[in-house]
């Protein structure tokens, strides 16, 4: 393998906030010395989220993605697919700077133990509807594949390539929610999986791109996507 992580970061309409969190996961990374690449995806962004990620264009261990606007979903199996076949871990985190670069050591100092680690946002705070969907999310998964992963579409987890890249492979490019397919799957499976509280704090720039309207509607899509896609993967390692 290339390098001994790689970073998943989609990016949608986050001008005011990307450079910090690139800058704090670079510098995180760096101080613990981690041979890494960053693959930031910006799907799309209508604000000025591509001017600033030029500013990174030079250095070597990020790689910027500038793509036609598909989905977080898709974007997020677009750099699963780029990590798997360079790095021998993969982690994934949001843009929006709600959980921090520096809790990853929690997760990298374990890792050896297992195969996935999932930061579990504690203190998460939610509108009455976001609620009700995240924890139809968790019974869903439960019922479908097993309690293994305990916040199951967490955008902070750590996952062995090796594990990872027969998932994805059986995933449709245009799933909704991706992260809870492999949650479950790695759930159903016998391997070992690391559930550690990572604290979470609230957006402070940008907004919410998916109205309360829409919740239902991509629920109901997730839903059903997941009920049709269950990949299989061998628990030998």
């Amino acid at each position: 393998m290339l390098y001994d992580l790689v970073v998943v970061i989609p990016v949608y309409n986050e001008e005011a906030c990307i450079n910090t969190v690139i800058k704090s996961w670079y510098d995180m990374l760096f101080d613990l010395k981690i041979h890494f690449l960053i693959i930031v995806l910006n799907d799309g962004s209508q604000d000025g989220t591509a001017d600033v990620l030029a500013r990174f264009a030079d250095n070597e261990r990020i790689s910027i993605i500038n793509k036609k606007n598909s989905g977080h979903g898709s974007t997020i199996l677009m750099g699963y697919h780029k990590a798997v076949k360079i790095a021998e871990w993969v982690f994934q985190c949001d843009s929006d700077d709600e959980m921090k670069a520096d809790y990853f050591p929690k997760l990298w100092t374990e890792r050896q133990k297992y195969v996935a680690l999932f930061g579990v946002r504690e203190n998460r705070t939610q509108n009455f509807a976001r609620k009700l969907i995240s924890a139809v999310s968790r019974l869903i998964v439960k019922l479908l594949f097993g309690q293994g992963v305990i916040d199951v579409n967490t955008p902070y987890r750590l996952m062995r390539s090796d594990v990872l890249k027969p998932i994805i492979t059986q995933i449709p490019a245009n799933t909704f929610a991706p992260n809870l397919i492999i949650s479950g799957t790695l759930a159903q499976s016998e391997l070992l999986l690391y559930n550690v509280p990572i604290p979470y704090q609230s957006r402070k720039t940008g907004k919410v791109s998916i109205v309360k309207w829409q919740l239902w509607r991509i629920a109901i899509l997730s839903f059903w996507q997941t009920l049709r896609c269950r990949p299989k993967i061998n628990n030998a390692r």
